[in-house]
């Protein structure tokens, strides 16, 4: 069980709020690495599950009944759903935690307190590694720029990795090990100060799922806010298991959906309309390449699936 007398203060300093669908293996271990390396802080844990068949409200409301647990009737997707758990928070800082993640030791103690030495911060998260302890090049993020996603998914940033033009899309010119200032951090771990969201608001319900922490990132800095990535924290995320495995193809769609919803919303400003004409084509021409890398079983999704075997 969690500390009783830290986790039911009734002012936490820290929300955890964790959305799920179909994650059960993992959010089980999510929970049971939350208790086993809790922060030394007052906290509460909020889970919002999207309509789950594998298991997972019986586990919650047996094993964990300290969790606060709302249940929707169906699947409302990532950014509707955390913000239902961002309004029930009651936090100083607010955790966006994916159900696919392992608490390391000191994880939030870190985070927490980068936070109260630098007030201009206003989101920061870990380094984030992948199961083998390999850094998971997504947790750091520069602009998503048409040059930066063009490098990125071309393999020009691979093999340009120390220039900050073309390799702008997760910073690999950087060392992974210093703190530093980004555009942007990974949802699967972002801790957000309270005064952020009375100031910008909640996650762009335009999201189903994706992009949205790229885009509350942006609107933070737009605001006046700095992201920072802080590598002294640390927190292993598996990585697209947290319910883009179920349905692959629509994951699929979502992301290209998504990503062209940022693109619109807060960089084709920047840019004349004949490029943004060439630009969406593009993104539709990749869609096209995924749809069939995915058909084949060669697409990103198809790869989390074969994960998912592996690890549950």
């Amino acid at each position: 069980m969690f500390d009783q007398e830290i986790l039911m203060s009734t002012s936490p300093d820290l929300s955890f709020c964790i959305v799920t669908y179909q994650a059960e293996v993992y959010l089980r271990g999510c929970l049971a690495s939350l208790r086993q390396f809790p922060p030394h802080l007052p906290f509460e844990v909020i889970v919002v599950d999207n309509a789950s068949t594998d298991g997972t409200v019986e586990f919650i409301e047996h094993e964990f009944p300290e969790v606060t647990f709302i249940k929707n009737t169906a699947n409302r997707g990532y950014a509707a759903s955390m913000n239902q758990a961002l309004k029930l928070a009651q936090g100083r800082y607010l955790v966006q935690l994916n159900p696919d993640t392992i608490v390391q030791e000191n994880t939030f103690d870190a985070l927490v307190s980068f936070m109260e030495q630098h007030l201009k911060v206003g989101i920061c998260g870990p380094k984030v590694l992948n199961p083998d302890g390999t850094m998971q090049k997504s947790c750091r993020r520069g602009e998503s720029t048409p040059l930066a996603v063009i490098a990125q998914f071309s393999g020009l940033a691979r093999l340009f990795p120390n220039n900050p033009q073309l390799a702008q899309y997760t910073m690999g010119f950087l060392d992974e090990n210093e703190t530093h200032p980004v555009a942007g951090v990974s949802g699967s771990c972002m801790l957000v100060r309270r005064e952020v969201v009375g100031q910008i608001g909640y996650l762009d319900e335009q999201f189903f799922a994706f992009q949205e922490d790229a885009d509350y990132c942006f609107r933070a800095r737009q605001a006046g806010w700095l992201v920072y990535y802080v590598p002294t924290a640390q927190i292993i995320h598996f990585g697209g298991l947290g319910g883009s495995h179920v349905h692959p193809f629509r994951s699929m769609w979502e992301w290209h959906r998504s990503y062209w919803t940022y693109y619109r919303k807060n960089l084709a400003v920047n840019y004349p309309f004949w490029f943004n004409g060439i630009y969406y084509l593009m993104m539709l021409v990749k869609l096209g390449l995924s749809s069939l890398g995915e058909l084949i079983g060669l697409g990103r999704f198809s790869s989390s699936r074969k994960r998912m075997k592996i690890h549950s």
